[in-house]
């Protein structure tokens, strides 16, 4: 069995596949966990500048979630490393690098890992793996870094070179991002899901609008992702409808219109999530279709699926094996037509339609691909 040494996002923040996953498997192993090294360099905005200050004061995205630290499981170890994001020049990644390693070599050796191997979410991790020890190179890819919004694209793809050439074994959350990597070294796990949180009844949030209007609900970063345009066309055409939005503003200002019916939540812990997904009227995946969304696997579309509530979605590759339980929608008209259809009729979704594809049935098949290693 072996422990986890894992780079990945800020742990307790909206959680990504690497955390659902590293989780379950802490259950039976020690895992440190590093929260995110960064996949850019910092610029000169109100954002960056905000989560800079941060990490020098010691904190990650968490704190901005009021995170439980009892759903932090004793077997894990948070660090938050002083360094250098996504740095460009030999001089500087060399620097990073060392900088790295020279916090967490005693924290290693302190916890006495068990015939540990490097879990990277992240290629900027790559120039740090080998000062680590002799520890076999795990990259577990969830993303298109070369479309990703707000990471340097340029910088992180260098990384991720390297880093494929030298992992031991690739893991990616998609068929699409399969097929950038080479066969003998890479294999598919799809994201999962916590059914039972998200399909369990749960009593509806107390800030949900409850003024017995439709209410159309998106939770998640709010992102270049995001088709802005569309939402606000609709939530001007449908004043009689609230738009709640939920999750980190990671743009500089604000995308959506000012309006009555708009409310912006902020983030809120992902176990509350359900408090809202499950009363709201209608669940919104309105994505820009760009190779990021044709790459992209996204947890919240399992997560709706096991709340049951309507979705409407703009048309995404990932969408195929459930495309007779999602409203796609194509441009503004369309959308404004589903969610007047929707307003009349708003059935549930039939039960279980993700209960085979959990984050536990997962980790089972993970465990086979970590003992091949």
């Amino acid at each position: 069995m072996r422990d986890l040494i894992v780079f990945g996002e800020d742990f307790g923040a909206l959680p990504s596949s690497t955390q659902h996953l590293v989780k379950r498997l802490a259950k039976q192993r020690k895992v440190l966990w590093i929260n995110s090294i960064g996949l850019r360099q910092p610029r000169f905005s109100r954002h960056d500048l905000h989560r800079a200050a941060n990490k020098l004061l010691g904190k990650d995205k968490s704190h901005q979630l009021d995170l439980d630290t009892e759903t932090v499981p004793s077997s894990i170890t948070i660090v938050n490393l002083i360094t250098i994001p996504a740095p460009r020049s030999a001089m500087a990644r060399k620097l990073a690098a060392n900088l790295m390693a020279y916090q967490l070599r005693p924290i290693i050796n302190k916890l006495s890992l068990n015939n540990a191997l490097v879990w990277t979410s992240l290629p900027t991790a790559v120039d740090v793996c080998p000062l680590l020890g002799d520890y076999p190179v795990l990259y577990y890819c969830g993303d298109d870094f070369g479309a990703l919004a707000g990471v340097d694209h340029r910088t992180v793809l260098e990384h991720e070179e390297r880093l494929v050439a030298n992992a031991d074994m690739i893991i990616t959350a998609s068929d699409k991002l399969l097929s950038k990597f080479p066969d003998s070294k890479t294999n598919v796990l799809s994201h999962g899901v916590d059914c039972g949180k998200f399909s369990t009844p749960t009593i509806r949030a107390t800030d949900l609008p409850n003024n017995q209007r439709p209410i159309a609900g998106f939770y998640g970063s709010l992102s270049d992702w995001i088709d802005y345009p569309l939402l606000n066309d609709a939530i001007r055409a449908l004043p009689h409808w609230d738009f709640v939005f939920i999750g980190p503003l990671e743009l500089d200002s604000f995308p959506i219109i000012q309006a009555d019916n708009v409310h912006y939540l902020g983030p809120r812990p992902h176990s509350q999530l359900p408090s809202y997904s499950q009363h709201w009227t209608v669940s919104l995946l309105p994505f820009v279709l760009n190779e990021q969304i044709i790459a992209c696997n996204p947890l919240k579309l399992k997560e709706y699926l096991a709340s049951r509530r309507p979705i409407v979605a703009s048309n995404f590759p990932a969408l195929d094996p459930y495309r007779e339980h999602v409203n796609v929608v194509h441009d503004s008209a369309s959308l404004i037509q589903a969610l007047k259809r929707l307003e009349l009729h708003s059935a549930e979704l039939p039960k279980g339609i993700v209960d085979s594809e959990s984050w536990d049935q997962r980790v089972i098949t993970l465990e086979h691909y970590l003992e091949a290693i």
